[in-house]
C-alpha cells in the first residue's frame, strides 16, 4: 500500500529528516522573517515555514539526511516530491542516494537554478534493493 508522509516544516523538521543531522547553516523560517526572499512559500503564504541555507554558508555545503528507508520493489515504490527555491547567490541543490552497503553517496538529481528566484517543484522516483538514505 502507499504510505505518504507530508512534510511542511510548520512545527518541526518532519519525521523523515534527522534532527541531529541538520548541519549548521540550515534555518527554519518563513516569509515574514525579514531575511530577504523568498517572501512566501510555493503557495504564496507568507507565514508558512520552509528551510533556508544561510547566505553565510555560501562557500561550503550543508546536507539534509533522511531516516532509513526500506528497499523498494514493484509493490513498494518510493517517490519523493519537493518544492525548492534557488537564489542568485546560491550554488547547486543536489539529491543523493546512499545505500547501506556503500560508503559513497550517488548523485541522482541536481539543479543549479537557471530559472532563479522562483519556486519549482520536482518528483524523484527511487529504486533500491537494499535499505537506503536520501
Amino acid at each position: 500500500g502507499s504510505s505518504c508522509e507530508k512534510c511542511d516544516f510548520e512545527t518541526d523538521l518532519c519525521r523523515a529528516l534527522h534532527e541531529l543531522n541538520l548541519q549548521p547553516g540550515w534555518i527554519r523560517r518563513n516569509g515574514r522573517s525579514g531575511m530577504g526572499p523568498p517572501y512566501c512559500d510555493h503557495n504564496g503564504n507568507d507565514s508558512a515555514y520552509f528551510l533556508l541555507l544561510s547566505s553565510e554558508m555560501r562557500s561550503s555545503s550543508a546536507a539534509l539526511r533522511t531516516n532509513v528507508f526500506l528497499p523498494t520493489d514493484e509493490e513498494h515504490v518510493c517517490q519523493i516530491s519537493f518544492h525548492y527555491w534557488i537564489s542568485q547567490t546560491s550554488g547547486t541543490l543536489m539529491v543523493g542516494l546512499q545505500k547501506h552497503s556503500e560508503d559513497t553517496i550517488t548523485n541522482i538529481w541536481q539543479d543549479s537554478g537557471e530559472l532563479q528566484n522562483q519556486w519549482k517543484a520536482n518528483t524523484i522516483t527511487i529504486n533500491s534493493t537494499e535499505k537506503y538514505e536520501v
